[in-house]
């Protein structure tokens, strides 16, 4: 009985995937992608690949019509009686015949404004028509790479598991997605994807989803990173040009505007091409639009073409999405990058409104076996065939798998780089067995990325090893980390280690466990970039950064508890000792002393910041982020902020159990994260902070609520809303109670792209607030205005802002250059 219930479920899925299939070409026999076939009064669609050729699935036998259209060239329909399945279909298109004698052509208005300005008006309505929807969902995604070279700053970066050849070609990621959806504008989304397949990795699931694949052109704004303006936005007559062309008449007689779009100022977030316009609907046909790298703020994209077709269903009379593409070009150092992406929409069900509890959080789930569909499901349930490039990647990878997932290949190419030299004991040294999942590494007797010099320990630099194992199935990671670090000039050596474990990738609970000895900024965030220090200290003699020693043992656990909400709680002691500095080595020496070690006396070379005592500390931390989305996979969870909602976050910590009682102290603190982008005009964001100390008047210095201030003029180029541009690091530190407030808004060019001359610079112009509130003392604050994306061509990593800082009225001014790269090395 079993094998006759295979056999029919065999005969069934053979039957339900029957397909009619042929390709498409020109009159010239050209073959010709991306064309729409379907069948007419159905969503039930599909489209050519690169070479020309379609797959439609259709269950059902008998006369059916099949409309083949494409861009630039005549719809046409063929009527055909199945009577058996695959059923063969080719067709040849012939060169639309463009005319503009259906449009009356006015001398005193260009007729495209009449279109684009109807178009506009009636954008909400056409948009409402289609705003509520379920379809099936295809996607298709392949990203290839060119004269990548074999090292990257003298690291071996290998051929990519088999993606490259000698040349350091090929493709690097070739993938697609089955699945269904159920969509509601503005937002909502529940997809389930029911297949998944990544070349190369029979584990693997597809990153391509529904989520952000909702470009939409009857919306003012179409997100991409920043926000373009749509060529039909109420404001678009201020930011392009419009031509007609051409019209033509589609199969069911219905007037198609062919509309060219330029830019008129070409530095703003717009698109350039064509826009396809159904006359007196003003409903969009099509669009075949154009995107510069610059104009996303994406200086390594070079161009991105997106294109989309709508097909019109007489029977609804709705103009539904049905084929959307996305090309790119883009080049890093000498590296080539192109690639497309595919989505295909069909089998339509448009609805008045869904029941309350169909969109929840979770926007995608994928389905534990999608991975494991074998290549008869593919073969016969891809709506789009595959490219003989991609139909050979598949073949290509799915044999080197095989090959490289054996122990035997993987343990003779770890064996190449396991090799020990006897030089590696001074340059460091990596054990990788890559088929247990684990590697050992160790740093070397001079590790110069860690060299660093400071006033207490003179030069410096790390050593330690570093133990990793992982289980890439179950999401979990285990780290065991030694770090030996050694000051000359202080003569010491100090140890620490740590143990951390991650259970999961669906609550990322984890355990860390840490101990040892160390050497710590008064200021737990370490504002003082250890490079800006060296360089500060040894040329400038601005010995900012302020050390203690501690000696500790801690354990913390972290997780998420529900969605949106993450707890996490620490348990420390620590023995605390001041130091002092051990050495006046400069570079460029003069007659300007080094300050103390004391951040509260910095002239007094004698005196210790603290007393050295011991301290037992908990600390319980929790995030809100209200709103989050996730997608659910097998093999983890994936989180999504929402942006639609601030972040709050609280904390309560105790000191406790100290040498003596006024050690102790109790303190809670929260903070308010919000960031918003408005249109087009660029992000607005905010950070509020507060906190109060109970019971805080004697504790150690150590403890204290410490600011990110800056001395140095430079900054690390990361967030700006955690930092006070002017501000000596420890003038404002407080025990008591405090009251932060950042605010930064980001134009993204809407004012400088305005400006001639100016908008060739492709700046972003940066207004920031600052403001501190600590008791006893007047409020201290910061005004700024900078410029961001200041660069040459592909590399701008370089921000500018001019400040002024007033406590007790004007206090000081200065610039402050923000250095991307700096974040990168921290």
């Amino acid at each position: 009985m079993k094998k006759i219930i295979c056999l029919l479920t065999l005969l069934f899925t053979i039957t339900s995937f029957s397909q009619i299939k042929g390709s498409v070409t020109d009159t010239k026999n050209n073959t010709l992608p991306g064309v729409t076939v379907l069948i007419e009064k159905t969503y039930n669609n599909t489209s050519t690949n690169d070479n020309g050729k379609y797959e439609l699935i259709s269950n059902e036998k008998g006369k059916k019509t099949l409309i083949f259209q494409s861009l630039g060239f005549k719809t046409k329909k063929i009527t055909v009686d199945i009577d058996q399945f695959p059923y063969v279909v080719n067709v040849v298109l012939e060169d639309e015949n463009y005319t503009l004698n259906e449009v009356v052509i006015s001398n005193k208005e260009n007729p495209a404004y009449r279109v684009i300005k109807n178009a506009i008006k009636d954008r909400k309505s056409n948009a409402a028509i289609t705003d509520k929807f379920e379809a099936d969902f295809y996607s298709r995604g392949i990203f290839r790479a060119k004269d990548v070279p074999k090292k990257i700053l003298g690291q071996e970066i290998g051929d990519f598991n088999g993606s490259l050849d000698s040349t350091g070609t090929g493709i690097l990621y070739l993938s697609e997605t089955v699945s269904r959806i159920k969509f509601e504008r503005p937002d909502n989304l529940k997809e389930e994807v029911i297949a998944s397949k990544i070349s190369g990795n029979d584990n693997g699931f597809s990153f391509n989803t529904a989520e952000d694949t909702d470009y939409n052109f009857y919306s003012n704004y179409v997100d991409m990173g920043i926000n373009m303006i749509s060529p039909i936005a109420d404001n678009a007559l201020n930011y392009y040009k419009y031509k007609l062309e051409s019209t033509f008449l589609d199969d069911h007689s219905q007037l198609i505007n062919k509309i060219k779009i330029t830019a008129k100022r070409d530095k703003e977030p717009v698109f350039e091409g064509y826009i396809y316009i159904v006359e007196d609907t003003w409903a969009i046909y099509a669009v075949d639009l154009d995107v510069k790298g610059y104009r996303m703020e994406q200086p390594f994209l070079e161009t991105l073409k997106l294109t989309q077709n709508f097909n019109y269903n007489p029977s609804t009379r709705i103009w539904a999405k049905n084929l959307q593409t996305i090309d790119f070009k883009a080049s890093l150092f000498g590296m080539g990058f192109t690639g497309k992406f595919t989505y295909v929409f069909s089998n339509y069900i448009f609805k008045d409104k869904f029941e309350k509890k169909t969109f929840t959080n979770e926007i995608v789930s994928i389905q534990k076996e999608a991975n494991k569909k074998d290549n008869d499901y593919w073969n016969s349930y891809r709506p789009v065939p595959l490219s003989d490039e991609e139909s050979t990647d598949y073949i290509k990878k799915d044999s080197i798998q095989k090959i490289r997932k054996s122990q035997v290949y993987l343990d003779s190419i770890d064996a190449k780089g396991n090799k020990f030299k006897i030089q590696k004991i001074i340059t460091g040294y990596s054990y990788k067995n890559t088929f247990k999942e684990y590697s050992l590494d160790y740093k070397g007797l001079l590790d110069v990325t860690s060299l660093g010099f400071n006033t207490v320990q003179g030069w410096n630099f790390d050593s330690g090893f570093t133990y990793r194992k992982r289980d890439k199935e179950k999401g979990k990671q285990t780290i065991v980390n030694s770090t030996f670090n050694y000051g000359f000039a202080e003569d010491r050596l100090r140890v620490n280690g740590s143990f951390y474990h991650r259970f999961n990738y669906t609550n990322y609970a984890s355990l860390t466990i840490s101990g040892g000895s160390s050497i710590e900024q008064f200021n737990r965030n370490k504002p003082i970039n250890g490079l800006v220090n060296s360089i500060s200290t040894l040329f400038f003699k601005d010995n900012y950064a302020k050390f203690y020693n501690k000696e500790f043992a801690k354990i913390n656990y972290s997780q998420d508890v529900l969605n949106g909400i993450s707890l996490n709680g620490s348990l420390e002691y620590s023995a605390r000792k001041p130091l002092f500095n051990n050495t006046d080595y400069v570079l460029i020496k003069d007659d300007k002393e080094y300050t103390s070690n004391n951040p509260l006396l910095p002239f007094d070379y004698l005196t210790p910041a603290f007393e050295k005592h011991n301290l037992m500390k908990a600390m319980i931390t929790t995030r809100i982020r209200f709103g989050q989305k996730y997608i659910s996979r097998p093999d983890g969870r994936i989180n999504i902020p929402n942006d639609d909602y601030p972040t709050l976050g609280f904390t309560y910590e105790k000191g406790f159990a100290g040498n003596e009682n006024h050690y102790n102290y109790d303190f809670l603190a929260g903070q308010l994260d919000y960031d918003k982008t408005i249109g087009n005009k660029g992000n607005f964001a905010i950070r509020l902070k507060a906190g109060k100390f109970f019971n805080g008047d004697g504790i150690s210095f150590v403890d204290y609520k410490h600011f990110d201030g800056n001395q140095t003029h430079i900054a690390d180029g990361g967030s700006y809303l955690n930092v006070f541009n002017l501000l000596p690091y420890y003038t404002n530190s407080t025990n008591d109670a405090y009251f932060e407030m950042h605010a930064e808004h980001n134009d993204k060019g809407y004012i400088m792209n305005k400006i001639p001359l100016l908008n060739k610079l492709q700046w972003n112009l940066i207004l920031g607030f600052h403001q501190l509130n600590v008791p006893g003392i007047k409020p201290y604050q910061e005004f700024a205005a900078g410029f961001d994306n200041i660069g040459w061509g592909k590399y701008r990593l370089l921000r500018v802002d001019y400040v002024r800082s007033y406590q007790y009225g004007f206090r000081t001014d200065g610039i402050v250059f923000g250095l991307k790269i700096l974040d990168i090395i921290e």
